[in-house]
This record gives C-alpha cells, sequence and structure tokens, in this order.
C-alpha cells in the first residue's frame, strides 16, 4: 500500500502533507520514497517568498541540486483538476518541463499562472500555522532565510 502521508519535522514544528496519489503516482512515490530514506533530513528551506511560496528539498542548500528516487529527473504529473487555489498546494519544483528531481515548494497564496506548468502532489492537512510562521521568518538575497530553517527529519505514514 502506498503512502498517504508525509510529516516534516522543522525546526519551527511540523506539518504533514497529504499526499494525491490518484493524480500524481509516480511524483507521490518519489516524495514517500525520499522521504523514507532520510534524502530530506537535515537540508533547509533555501527559498521563502513572502505571499507566494516556501521551497526546500534541495540537499545541496543551493536550489540547484537533487535527485529523484528514479535517477535523474522524471516527467511532468500535470492534471486540469488540480489548481494553485491558495495556501498550502504542494507542488514539484522545476526548471521547466519534465525535470522534478527531489524540490517541491508549499504556496502560500492562490497562484494560478503555475497550474499546467508544476505537478501538484498534495496539500497540507496538518500543520497550517507552522507553514505560516514558516513563511514570515526574515529573508535576504535570492529569498534566502537569514537563518537556516532545517527540515530535522521525516516520517512516511499509511494512514
Amino acid at each position: 500500500m502506498p503512502a498517504t502521508h508525509v510529516t516534516f519535522k522543522t525546526s519551527m514544528g511540523s506539518f504533514t502533507i497529504e499526499l494525491y496519489y490518484q493524480h500524481a503516482p509516480k511524483t507521490c512515490y518519489n516524495i514517500s520514497e525520499l522521504a523514507r530514506l532520510g534524502y530530506y533530513d537535515n537540508t533547509i528551506f533555501h527559498r521563502i517568498i513572502r505571499d507566494f511560496i516556501i521551497q526546500g528539498g534541495d540537499p545541496t542548500g543551493t536550489g540547484r541540486g537533487g535527485e529523484s528516487i528514479y535517477g535523474g529527473k522524471f516527467e511532468d504529473e500535470i492534471t486540469p483538476q488540480l489548481k494553485h487555489t491558495g495556501a498550502g498546494i504542494v507542488s514539484m519544483a522545476n526548471a521547466g518541463p519534465h525535470t522534478n528531481g527531489s524540490q517541491f515548494f508549499l504556496s502560500l497564496s492562490p497562484s494560478p499562472w503555475l497550474d499546467g506548468k508544476h505537478t501538484i502532489f498534495g496539500r497540507v492537512s496538518c500543520g497550517m500555522r507552522v507553514v505560516q510562521r514558516l513563511a514570515a521568518i526574515p529573508v535576504g538575497p535570492g529569498d534566502k532565510p537569514l537563518s537556516d530553517v532545517m527540515i530535522l527529519s521525516t516520517e512516511v505514514k499509511d494512514v
């Protein structure tokens, strides 16, 4: 049975993502397996843009790294039923079509211009107040937080 939820334990508290396997099975498997393997442990959220996104999942902390469970990049799983309608939508970060790796972002507001460009694979189902606190972190150049906000560990659940 595939994982249904992934909890991210951060330096500011925990939040849980409900995975949308019915819409993005390959992406959900990628995220849950990377989490199960500890790939995200002790990594930072490298980009926070107030009222837009919180981005993480890059073990290099630069926004240019990370690989999928499949080795390298993999294709998008775009579905017209899912849209960036508000805060808490979780999508794959990419560098263009079919360049998904390990990086993901949490939306902080409606972002319809992202629809059809980023695979939506879940939503924050618990811990939205933690996400809101993360969103308020002061940032510097490149939208990088001035102090590291860590993903300490992850927990994969089959609820």
